[in-house]
């Protein structure tokens, strides 16, 4: 039987998943080997130095840039509070004073008798990496971070925006080609990972990140919606670090479509379980899906397809016009060029549309669906 490589998007009932869970800069790890973790548990923190404000001593009390140590307060590494007075000059024969305050809370780093300026930073800003999903610690980078593993259900969407978040599984389809309409999110789905079936439209966004939903997973969403939702162009950066209220994940791409038959089925087995999910994407070189984990506590391992590839049988999903979105089974895996509408000659593949019509398609517009 013929076989080929093709990219694929993994949706595993079972798979063994690992996480690098590493800092921006050195830290401390809060962790150790072998320790059970949750998603939402800090496993490390450090901080950021805050920002720097320059001030000009010298210019605001008008002396000469060597004079401005004599003016002086505070010393290096004071603390300051907005508004307090770090330098006081005296003039015209001591009757008045003037003086330098500070324009923020934070701390006084240097003062330079060359420039007469003064550099004050803001406090340092915390950040803490929890473990996104629950597992077990199987590795600590000093001083850098852990890695988390865990076994579990497995899911990749091919778009999505917004930070990681946890949540209980919620299905608000009826079926994988439902369209969920926002009066339909109640309040008491606060804090959940929504199932929402055929689209995420404009309305249902605001509406989830007005109740406080984690993230909303739908087959897909149109270009206009996003635009509308984010208030901008997304063009082609990283996704991931908008902060709309709520994180969006989804499974099949743009426009209405229905979720395919086992993300739809294996999201409805795990239905009210608790799950991790992030929309983070790139499309560019190192790759990233948005996904969904959703960890357990057995099960066999998914191992169809590793190592294999793209074969007759496989499941495909079509990413190019005219077929773009619509799910497939290969057929077959002719070795020899075909020449296209364009005159150019590529390697094709047949497949079987859910519509019963067999297709020959270029092999680079299609994705596989890993299990």
């Amino acid at each position: 039987m013929a076989h080929a490589y093709t990219p694929g998007l993994k949706v595993s009932r079972y798979a063994h998943l690992e996480r690098d869970r590493r800092l921006p800069l050195k830290g401390d790890v809060t962790v150790s080997k072998g320790d059970n973790v949750s998603a939402d548990q800090v496993v490390a923190r450090t901080e950021l130095p805050g920002n720097v404000h320059m001030v000009n001593i010298a210019g605001i009390l008008n002396v000469h840039q060597s004079d401005v140590q004599d003016t002086m307060i505070k010393r290096e590494g004071d603390a300051l509070e907005k508004g307090e007075i770090i330098a006081t000059a005296k003039s015209l024969f001591g009757l008045f004073k003037s003086h330098c305050k500070s324009p923020i809370a934070g701390t006084l780093e240097s003062v330079s008798t060359v420039t007469g300026q003064a550099v004050l930073r803001e406090p340092p800003i915390p950040v803490e990496v929890n473990a996104y999903m629950d597992g077990v610690v199987t590795d600590v980078y000093e001083s850098e971070g852990v890695l988390v593993e865990c076994n579990g259900t497995f899911i990749q969407g091919i778009f999505g925006i917004g930070g990681e978040v946890s949540g209980t599984i919620k299905i608000l389809a009826k079926d994988n080609n439902d369209t969920v309409t926002p009066e339909r999110i109640t309040p008491e789905m606060k804090d959940t990972i929504l199932i929402v079936g055929r689209i995420a439209s404009t309305e249902l966004l605001e509406r989830a990140a007005e109740v406080g939903v984690s993230a909303l997973v739908a087959a897909g969403i149109n270009a206009k919606d996003l635009k509308d939702f984010l208030g901008y162009d997304l063009g082609v950066a990283i996704t991931g670090s908008e902060r709309k209220g709520v994180t969006l994940i989804t499974t099949e791409g743009f426009g209405p479509l229905p979720m395919a038959d086992k993300t739809f089925a294996l999201l409805g087995e795990n239905e009210g379980k608790k799950a991790s999910a992030t929309g983070a994407t790139q499309i560019r070189a190192g790759v990233m899906r948005p996904e969904i984990v959703i960890p357990a506590e057995e099960g066999t391992l998914d191992t169809v397809g590793e190592g294999v590839g793209l074969t007759e049988g496989s499941q495909i999903r079509v990413i190019r016009e005219p077929y773009f979105g619509q799910l497939a089974d290969v057929v077959d895996l002719p070795p020899e060029l075909h020449a296209m509408e364009s005159e150019t000659k590529v390697r094709v593949l047949r497949a079987k549309l859910a519509s019963g019509e067999v297709v020959t398609v270029p092999r680079a517009n299609v994705e596989m669906i890993e299990e």
